[in-house]
C-alpha cells in the first residue's frame, strides 16, 4: 500500500481529471508513456511510435469513456 506523502508526490495538481484518465488507462493496459494537450473541442495525443498510436485507434471508444468526455480524441506520432 502507498502512503499518503508517495501519492501526494505523483500527483500533478495542475493536470485536468481527463488528461490524467488517459495517461492512466494507456499506462495500465499498454505500458506506454504519452503527452496529451487540450483543446476547446479535442484532446490530442502524441505517442511515441506509429504502432501504439495505431492500437491505440481500437481503443478510442474506452480512451473517452474512461476520461468522461465527449471531446475528440486526436492520434498523433511525434
Amino acid at each position: 500500500m502507498d502512503s499518503l506523502n508517495s501519492i501526494l508526490l505523483n500527483k500533478n495538481f495542475d493536470e485536468p481529471p481527463e488528461i490524467t484518465a488517459i495517461k492512466r488507462y494507456i499506462e495500465r493496459h499498454f505500458k506506454a508513456e504519452v503527452n496529451i494537450k487540450v483543446a476547446p473541442h479535442a484532446i490530442v495525443i502524441t505517442t511515441g511510435s506509429a504502432a501504439l498510436a495505431g492500437t491505440l485507434r481500437m481503443y478510442l471508444r474506452d480512451l473517452q469513456a474512461a476520461a468522461g468526455t465527449e471531446k475528440k480524441l486526436i492520434l498523433r506520432v511525434g
